[in-house]
């Protein structure tokens, strides 16, 4: 009798697994033959977003004076973004100052840039200085610039040296006797820098020689950067028929 019994409840062995047994492939979830999540060194293919070293190199001089956080508060709360005053010149007397806002910096600055450059304008210089004494104002901001002779340097605080090696003025005096604020230093430089005129402009509206508006040491360095640049141009030219 328990022999029949025995036989009844045994079922018989086809090899095939039972409903309630699990097979390593639903123990690993059916990722054998998928294959697990790739690592990092996995996404080569994929590509990316190139950084600044991958495009077009620019030919101008860049110079970022500051970067503030901003808030604008709303309903809801308050919206940070960042501001950025940027300095773009090709250091030969063009230069331009923009001002970018984004919610992050690279893009603050990469509107500054665009703005400096809608804003270029061109600055008088005869050698590598300035033409003559002038003071320029913007809001509170008041900034003096004085020539000076070749080997001085630019004697100037952060944000007016920016601007003035942005323009490529190399030898100057220049001194802030307002705020202290970079954007009103920044903006007060610039303010001076349009002032500037040309000894032939003023010659011309006069109604006088240049020799009896200029300085004579003016002439003399304007005379010696002119030759200057008419020797370097020429070296040029020959190593590159060379």
């Amino acid at each position: 009798m328990m022999a029949e019994q025995t036989a009844a409840g045994s079922a018989p062995d086809t090899g095939a697994p039972s409903a309630g047994t699990r097979t390593d492939v639903q123990r690993s979830g059916g990722r054998g033959d998928r294959g697990g999540r790739g690592g990092r060194d996995d996404r080569g293919d994929r590509g990316g977003r190139g950084g600044r070293d991958g495009g077009e190199k620019s030919n101008y001089l860049e110079r970022v004076v500051t970067i503030n956080r901003v808030s604008k508060v709303v309903k809801g709360g308050r919206r940070f973004s960042f501001t950025a005053l940027v300095i773009v010149g090709d250091g030969n007397g063009l230069v331009g100052v923009g001002y970018g806002k984004a919610k992050e910096v690279p893009a603050a600055i990469a509107k500054g840039v665009e703005e400096a450059r809608k804003n270029f304008f061109r600055v008088p210089m005869i050698g590598s200085t300035v033409t003559h004494p002038v003071q320029g104002e913007a809001a509170a901001g008041v900034v003096m610039l004085r020539p000076a002779s070749p080997g001085t340097g630019v004697i100037a605080g952060g944000a007016v040296r920016a601007v003035l090696e942005c323009a490529g003025v190399h030898d100057v005096l220049a001194k802030s006797l307002g705020s202290d604020n970079a954007i009103n230093v920044v903006h007060a430089t610039v303010a001076a820098l349009k002032l500037l005129q040309r000894p032939e402009e003023v010659a011309a509206r006069r109604g006088l020689p240049i020799e009896d508006v200029a300085p004579a040491g003016m002439l003399r360095a304007r005379r010696e950067s002119e030759l200057l640049a008419a020797h370097v141009a020429g070296s040029a030219a020959r190593e590159g028929s060379a």
